[in-house]
């Protein structure tokens, strides 16, 4: 009891909190759960016909589809980790959530974002395997590799996530149960917070620097080095695969780490920003992702194209389908290019 008679709230940390995301939007709520619906459907079913697709042909049974394939089922994990929750807001203005459900989502939410930097790693490692060392693919590239590089992403997906969110549930949540927020994501959580959390944020800063710092130079070193190869190779069929193909993985890249980039200078600079503005990128930031990467593979892809067009058309493919890999080793190419 406190000096007054009345209980202290001293020591007190909610353990049961309201999301209310797009605070602004309150009459307009119920409008949205139908298109938001429909974007939800719409990202599962994209993604699931591209992976079914690559799982259905054996000519696609290659690592840079493969890969493909798993971004795109870590895009469905990602979308259902924020969709059903952030439908729910829109039908409940305060939408209820239980501290261990909000760290639960807080961890799937990083884990799966993480996972898309690692795997768009592998994939360039992949194209500069086969662009810059063909005579060498088959053997570098292998099963084994592959496993090897997704137990990596595991690995250092959830040595970034889970420190943020064992850090986050020893927070006391003492100043509101209101998460002015759609999602239950890390600044979010830390700005309801109390007690000194200098070292929470510092740590979530450092984490994302050095994380966003070290993909992008391994990015920009492997793509620089795949260009200038690409450019070396005599055939303009097969340099022309080369770019196209390349140019579908730097067009993903830019969408996912332009749109975090953004967010998170809204976040930590524009206080000005109101919190539909904050909440809207965070959106984007979130489901972009997962809406663009099954149209950008599907559609600029064409090996993955055709086997669509013939699943949903019954359409024959042409006969060079699967022979992005091939072309690249042709002998002829192979000696145009660099060792």
């Amino acid at each position: 009891m406190g000096e007054d008679g009345n209980i202290s709230t001293v020591n007190i940390s909610y353990i049961n909190f309201f999301l209310v995301g797009f605070p602004g939007l309150q009459q307009w709520r119920s409008l949205l759960v139908l298109p938001l619906t429909f974007l939800y459907v719409t990202i599962i079913t994209a993604n699931a016909v591209v992976i079914y697709t690559v799982v259905a042909q054996r000519s696609l049974h290659q690592p840079m589809y493969v890969l493909i394939a798993l971004l795109l089922a870590v895009n469905i994990c990602a979308a259902t980790a924020v969709m059903p929750k952030m439908l729910e807001g829109f039908v409940h203005y305060a939408n209820p959530i239980s501290l261990p459900g909000c760290l639960a989502q807080m961890f799937f939410i990083y884990f799966t974002l993480l996972l898309d930097y690692n795997l768009l790693l592998a994939m360039a490692l992949d194209r500069y395997v086969a662009i810059c060392h063909p005579l060498r693919y088959s053997d570098l590239m292998t099963s084994r590799l592959l496993g090897s590089l997704a137990i990596f992403a595991l690995t250092r997906s959830l040595g970034v996530a889970a420190p943020l969110v064992i850090l986050t549930a020893r927070a006391r949540f003492c100043h509101t149960a209101v998460i002015r927020h759609f999602t239950c994501e890390y600044i979010a959580l830390l700005s309801i917070a109390c007690g000194d959390l200098t070292f929470n944020n510092q740590l979530g800063l450092a984490m994302r620097l050095i994380t966003v710092t070290f993909d992008l130079v391994l990015l920009g070193t492997s793509y620089t080095r795949i260009i200038y190869a690409a450019f070396r190779i005599s055939s303009g069929g097969a340099r022309s695969k080369a770019l196209h193909t390349c140019g579908s993985h730097l067009l993903v890249i830019f969408t996912i780490y332009l749109s975090g980039l953004s967010t998170s200078i809204v976040f930590r600079v524009a206080k000005t920003v109101s919190q539909d503005v904050q909440n809207l990128l965070s959106a984007i930031y979130l489901l972009l992702p997962g809406t663009l990467n099954p149209l950008i593979y599907g559609v600029r892809t064409r090996e993955i194209r055709q086997h669509v067009g013939k699943m949903l058309c019954g359409k024959e493919p042409p006969q060079e389908v699967g022979k992005i890999p091939q072309t690249l080793q042709n002998p002829r190419v192979e000696r145009k290019l660099p060792g």
